[in-house]
């Protein structure tokens, strides 16, 4: 059954909505969508269990789907353009695939139709091995996380997650949840693979991640038939962090043809 995303939307003009990944939140999102807010409608939801959004058992990508499904259906969008990032991008590969005839085209941010080995079930051990309730400060929280996970963890993006409470500290994070789910998480689902999107679409590479690689492409290509690819130089998985003017002029160019060609 579909949540009710919890959402910011900011902007005038054709509907997009963005959807963050993994331990992120639609706020994650906000730089990207203030520049894009000029020409579109941008609306940033907060994915189940994360954010402010409601918490639930599941977190299957069609699950997910549906949930941006249900949000483009109560604000009335008009075929919204799709952008999603990493777990963001295999929920809009989801909805394009399951319900393509609800969006104007799709882009996707460094990930692939296709499963990957499991990188963060250690983060969320290390972050349900806390406690937060007795910790004095976020710096201590912070350094725990640091300490736990080592020195290249994103200690950083993780206690973006972290809020005050009745001064106590707690996760805004569904922790149990995502443990729980992590093999999805990590997969795509099988009966997606055998549809296909013949809509605009767009896959970002990152040049210094390797989330797509050469072999993703023969997938991407038989499902996104009309999918470009383009590459994102000295940029990491977090594309939007570290190349945001790189990630906007391949968003700003696409976007203009795809709104040229869809009906609306």
């Amino acid at each position: 059954m579909p949540v009710q995303l919890a959402f910011e939307a900011l902007g005038s003009g054709p509907p997009m909505v963005i959807l963050h990944g993994l331990f992120g939140a639609g706020r994650n999102w906000t730089q990207i969508a203030q520049s894009l807010a000029a020409g579109y409608r941008v609306y940033l939801p907060d994915a189940r269990n994360h954010g402010a959004s409601p918490w639930a058992e599941t977190m299957s990508y069609t699950d997910m789907a549906l949930d941006v499904l249900a949000l483009i259906e109560r604000e009335q969008l008009e075929r919204p353009f799709v952008v999603g990032h990493s777990m963001g991008g295999k929920t809009a590969m989801a909805l394009a695939l399951g319900h393509p005839k609800t969006i104007g085209g799709v882009a996707v941010i460094d990930i692939a139709p296709e499963c990957y080995a499991d990188q963060f079930a250690s983060h969320v051990s290390a972050m349900r091995g806390l406690d937060t309730a007795a910790a004095a400060s976020r710096r201590r929280i912070s350094q725990a996380l640091l300490d736990s996970l080592g020195g290249t963890a994103p200690a950083d993006f993780m206690m973006q997650n972290l809020r005050r409470q009745n001064e106590r500290f707690d996760w805004r994070l569904n922790l149990m949840a995502t443990a729980l789910c992590m093999p999805d998480l990590c997969g795509f689902p099988e009966q997606l693979l055998r549809e296909r999107y013949d809509g605009p679409a767009l896959f970002f590479a990152a040049a210094e991640s390797d989330y797509v690689r050469p072999d993703s492409l023969p997938r991407i290509q038989a499902m996104f038939p009309c999918a470009q690819l383009e590459h994102i130089p000295e940029a990491g998985h977090w594309v939007h962090a570290d190349q945001p003017e790189a990630l906007l002029c391949g968003l700003h160019g696409w976007l203009g043809d795809a709104c040229a060609l869809a009906p609306r």
